[in-house]
């Protein structure tokens, strides 16, 4: 704890998603290091339909988590705002200013699940899921980079939560896969875009037990999704969210970091590892020559996109 009472202490916090899972945790150790929490949360379902809080057994997520806190000595503001919605995003944001002065941090959880085979998905799915994440993430942004560049000179944070299933490639999550990719574009943007305003940009990667992974139980070959192995306990995500919460993080910007399992792990950004260059322009087939010897070496090692035999 710092010598005011926490690591955020005096910082302001919007965390979508903020009322289950990672995003409650989230939002109750930022309050607990010290943080005024904003827990958004709209309180549907993991499929994003209308009877999510009921159906967890509680009136709002969102107000459950904020009483929690405030139960717990901390400050905390409930919101239900949709975060597809570019208005009521504004109005999540406002909210924040209005009640606490200022906005520091903003964490981008909040997500839904509307799985298929590519083959198989429907255009509602696909935009379900866009909307939500990607497009929540930006509306949510948008609004909060606003008001950072009016009051720059500040160390503010923006957090935004992707996953594995877009880094690897998850078969079976077309949207959800492109949706966090897309974050991942987004976030990098704002790195080059908010770091004259003070404010850093970077993703967290989590690997947890959660209701979303729950339907992965007992089928994934990566790891054991198990509610039982305390290693992919909620609470191990959480460490690296608050340091870049934090004011001393301000030398990380533009990075992905997988948080989970028992592991922090901090990814490579895309970069090219292999080239092959030619003064003048290139003959089609000698391209072709050119990047089966090149190419086709580097790729030798262990490939998770390598076409399976038929």
């Amino acid at each position: 704890m710092g010598e005011d009472g926490g690591r955020l202490w005096g910082r302001v916090a919007v965390v979508t998603g903020g009322g289950r899972g990672i995003g409650a945790e989230v939002a109750r150790a930022f309050a607990a290091e010290g943080a005024a929490v904003v827990v958004n949360d709209l309180g549907v379902s993991m499929q994003g339909a209308p009877g999510g809080a009921e159906e967890a057994g509680e009136a709002s997520p969102a107000r459950a988590v904020a009483a929690q806190i405030e139960a717990a000595g901390g400050r905390a503001l409930a919101n239900e705002a949709d975060v597809t919605s570019f208005a009521q995003c504004g109005e999540l944001i406002g909210a924040a200013i209005e009640n606490y002065g200022r906005l520091d941090i903003l964490v981008n959880v909040a997500g839904i699940l509307r799985d298929g085979m590519i083959f198989k998905l429907g255009e509602e799915q696909w935009d379900a899921v866009i909307a939500v994440h990607l497009k929540g993430a930006f509306n949510t942004t948008r609004h909060a980079s606003a008001w950072w560049r009016e009051n720059r000179g500040g160390q503010y944070r923006l957090i935004n939560f992707v996953s594995g299933s877009g880094l690897y490639g998850s078969p079976t999550q077309p949207n959800y896969a492109a949706a966090k990719m897309g974050i991942v574009g987004l976030t990098f943007s704002c790195a080059n875009a908010l770091s004259a305003y003070g404010v850093t940009a970077n993703c967290i990667a989590p690997v947890a037990y959660t209701r979303m992974t729950a339907s992965l139980e007992g089928k994934s070959t990566v790891m054991d999704y198990s509610a039982g192995n305390p290693r992919i306990s909620v609470r191990n995500v959480v460490p690296p969210v608050v340091y870049l919460a934090m004011e001393q993080s301000a030398w990380i910007n533009g990075q992905v970091i997988e948080s989970g399992n028992g592991a922090i792990g901090l990814f490579s950004n895309p970069q090219i590892t292999r080239q092959v260059v030619k003064d003048g322009v290139w003959e089609t087939g000698e391209a072709i020559a050119e990047m089966e010897t090149s190419f086709r070496a580097a790729l030798q090692q262990p490939n998770p996109f390598k076409p399976r035999e038929q």
